[in-house]
């Protein structure tokens, strides 16, 4: 369902904006004519989400609220703080959204995840499969949360006529990532593991799991600008996926990594530890009809860009990323 919504000369907050998402997101709002000016993306340390005092501050005069701030990591972050990821995640989404309402926001854009699908899901997955069953075991804390998030949506749309939206972006990846060796997510934890590895020329590396699961991966500023042209086309309260159309085997992205990061030696797959849910695809099919084709950047010519950007920001720095 479209409905036209101008964000030009609104006054907007972004959540998270100084993320790994949140900064494609505040280029891509550029893009599209936003003035900068017109933009709020406080730190962390500016206004913790997790202080409802500070949510009501961050929205004060604000018209529309881009909800990207998570408390988020890979399965090892996952399965070392469950508590801390469900707690924290479900505490920052209520406020913010309750925060929004009573400002009068017009517009909430709720940017889910895709972990929040059940563990067995038909492939491709559909929004209305999100709650056919309990979301996967290594990262079910995160996803029960980012679920909570759009069961609120559909509360405030129903008693409130809130403006809310919920999309679910698939595996995002791109410059700008995270590429801490414990917290990483699975392409920027592969190149820099690959990377080192080519670097010092050691001959083989170990990646988690049995390599058999599969991901289908969205280029982060391809995901901003579809979220940009979601909170201007798309008004319901159903979930809405953002997906690149595309799945790939954690095998035969080990390899294409290590191709791009000159790396010829051995892989070696350790089936003691999690392989994460066995298959992730989606079914992006309503969000294309509705905003057109976001999702341009190829898988290799994204991790191309995004192996440039560790080379440059990460590894020529000693391995901390500026």
């Amino acid at each position: 369902m479209s409905a036209p919504f101008d964000l030009r000369g609104r006054k907007i907050l972004v959540t998270g904006g100084k993320g790994f998402l949140g900064r494609h997101l505040l280029a891509a709002l550029a893009r599209s004519g936003i003035d900068e000016r017109d933009v709020l993306a406080p730190s962390h340390g500016e206004r913790d989400l997790l202080r409802l005092d500070d949510c009501r501050a961050a929205c004060e005069g604000r018209e529309v609220v881009f909800h990207l701030a998570a408390r988020v990591g890979g399965i090892a972050f996952n399965l070392r703080e469950p508590g801390r990821i469900l707690y924290e995640n479900a505490v920052m989404n209520a406020q913010i959204m309750e925060a929004a309402r009573l400002a009068g926001a017009k517009r909430f854009v709720a940017v889910g995840s895709v972990c929040a699908y059940p563990k067995e899901p038909p492939v491709p997955t559909r929004e209305e499969n999100l709650y056919d069953g309990k979301p996967e075991e290594s990262n079910l804390a995160y996803g029960t949360a980012k679920r909570m998030l759009h069961a609120q949506v559909e509360a405030y749309r129903a008693q409130y006529g809130f403006g809310a939206i919920y999309l679910l972006p698939a595996n995002l990846y791109g410059p700008g990532d995270d590429f801490d060796p414990e917290d990483s997510h699975v392409i920027p934890g592969m190149i820099r593991r690959f990377a080192g590895a080519a670097a010092r020329g050691e001959g083989r590396v170990s990646v988690w799991g049995d390599g058999l699961s599969t991901r289908e991966f969205l280029y982060a500023p391809d995901c901003a600008e579809g979220i940009v042209r979601a909170a201007g086309r798309y008004d319901d309260g159903a979930p809405l996926n953002l997906a690149g159309g595309g799945e790939i085997a954690i095998r035969d992205l080990a390899a294409l990594i290590a191709h791009l990061t000159g790396f010829t030696g051995e892989i070696a797959w350790d089936d003691s530890r999690p392989s994460g849910q066995r298959r992730r695809r989606y079914d992006a099919s309503r969000s294309v009809a509705i905003l057109g084709n976001y999702a341009a950047t190829s898988l290799e010519e994204g991790l191309k860009t995004t192996l440039r950007w560790y080379r440059e920001h990460v590894e020529s720095r000693g391995g901390a990323a500026s």
